[in-house]
Formats: C-alpha cells, structure tokens, sequence
C-alpha cells in the first residue's frame, strides 16, 4: 500500500473510531467462517439469503471458539436469561448486554454489530436502525475479506431498508442504502445504488454525504478528475472537512500533481491530533517538495 493511501485509511479510521475499537474483527483460525448461508439460513440472516456468502451462525461459531471457559459461561448465562413476562424488553437488553459482551470480553466486530443490529431490528426505530445500518456501512468499507464484507452489507441493506420504511423521506438512509450496493458488491448494476445517492444529490447539491459517497464511488471506477470535483465541492461547503482533504491530497498524489498534492496535506494539518499520523503526513509533505 503507498503512503498516501496509508495515511487516508489511518484518518479514516480515526474518524469511526468507534468501530475499530477492537483489537481484531475476525476469529484468528486458519479455517475461515465461510458457511453458505442459504445452507445454513435459520432466521438469523436478514436480507437476500442468496448473496451472503458468510452466514450469521458461521460467524458466531468461530467468534464463541476464541472464548475463554469463563467466558463460554459468562455467555451462556446472557444467551439463556430471558424469563417470563415483558418478553421484548427483557430481549432488548439481553442484546445490549451480548453486544457489549463481545466489545469487553474479546473485541470481534461482527458478534457486537450484529447484536446492536438485533436490538435495532426489535426496538424498530429510525435512531436505533440507522446507527447499526451505518456500524455495517463503515466496516464493510474497511474489511478485506470478500465474504464478510458481502455478508455486512447484506446487513446494512436491510437495516437500511428496515429505516426507510419508517422514514421514506431520510436523505441520509437514502445515501447509505445506495453506498451498500456500491460498495457492498450487492447489485451487478452500479445505477441501482447510484439512483438513491443521485436522488438526494439533486434535490439538495450541497449534501455532503451524498458528495462524499460519490467521490469514493468515482474513485473506485478509475475517475478521478470526478471525484476531485466533488471533493472540492466538500471543502467548499465544510473547510475543515478532514476526510475530504486527505482524500483530495491523495487523488492529487496519484495523480502525480505534487506541489497541490503537498498544500493539500500541509492544509490537513491543522486538523490532525494524532501525533503518528501527523509525522506521516509530515514525511510525505518532504517527499513531495524533494
């Protein structure tokens, strides 16, 4: 991975710092979690069975064979608390209490997402539903493995789509839908999840998630030049917009444009606490003025 490329992950991770607040996303096995979920498909996996390619019980199987003795009871006790009476109450923090479970005791991801995504399933509200649309979102942006990373945006649409019901008119659920099939390989046609995210960016040109969605989107099709102009758009509308900055000091990087490429990245500085990172955009302001 070049430099440049480094140091807009690392702000990138920063910036959703409460996602990657685990120390691994997967259970370290040589044997990956990779069942079919069609194979395996009990309910647990919401969305289109046929386009995951990790199933749900998969996942958890392999996350549960890293636990510790103690911690296989400690989990078995909250899997099996629930008791008679106000059933979905008790059900609702029983699922807070696994997700944060997962977050404590061992730090996967995928146990605790799908978790706070259960509760959001329950609780079936638009705040609830979106906050674990977007945990998906951003991971499945971030993962590397193709099969989790398809079965995180199968779980993202759905919660997404889950939001829409309830709110038809949210810009924000729209753009995260159409990012889902962009970046989630969930649609063989990219104009599907380009519709949603063109939708709000017509009615409204100066929403910045839609501009920044597209700017990805245009960077992963080779484009550029188009996604510097939605950027610079960005930076109009948000200056001290750090993502945008280091993405525009990156395209400018690749396309060996050093002095913008240099003024950008000095430009991020102010806005970078970070010690490490600075140092690292501050290396590759060097480089660029050699």
């Amino acid at each position: 991975m070049k430099k440049p490329q480094w140091i807009t992950i690392a702000i990138a991770t920063v910036l959703v710092a409460g996602i990657y607040l685990f120390g691994r996303t997967v259970p370290t096995k040589s044997e990956t979690p990779v069942a079919a979920a069609h194979d395996e498909h009990d309910g647990h996996d919401h969305g289109s069975a046929a386009t995951a390619a990790v199933s749900t019980d998969s996942i958890l199987h392999f996350a549960k064979q890293q636990l510790t003795p103690e911690q296989v009871t400690r989990l078995n006790l909250l899997e099996n608390s629930i008791t008679r009476g106000d059933v979905k109450t008790q059900q609702l923090r029983v699922y807070h209490q696994l997700s944060h479970f997962w977050v404590d005791s061992i730090g996967f991801f995928q146990p605790y997402a799908w978790y706070e995504a259960e509760a959001a399933r329950l609780e079936n509200s638009e705040k609830s539903l979106t906050f674990a649309a977007h945990l998906f979102l951003e991971n499945l942006q971030q993962e590397e493995n193709p099969g989790l990373r398809q079965w995180a945006a199968v779980q993202a649409k759905d919660l997404f789509e889950r939001s829409l019901k309830l709110n038809p008119d949210s810009d924000s659920s729209k753009v995260g839908l159409g990012a889902t099939l962009i970046f989630g390989g969930l649609s063989e046609n990219p104009m599907e999840g380009l519709k949603w995210i063109r939708e709000v960016e017509q009615k409204d040109s100066t929403n910045v998630y839609a501009q920044m969605t597209l700017a990805r989107g245009a960077i992963i099709s080779g484009q550029l030049d188009k996604a510097v102009s939605r950027l610079m758009t960005v930076n109009r509308i948000q200056p001290d917009n750090l993502d945008a900055i280091l993405m525009l000091a990156d395209l400018y990087d690749r396309m060996k444009e050093k002095k913008k490429a240099a003024e950008w990245y000095q430009g991020s500085l102010k806005y970078v606490t970070r010690q490490d990172v600075r140092k690292e955009i501050e290396k590759r302001i060097a480089e660029l003025s050699k």
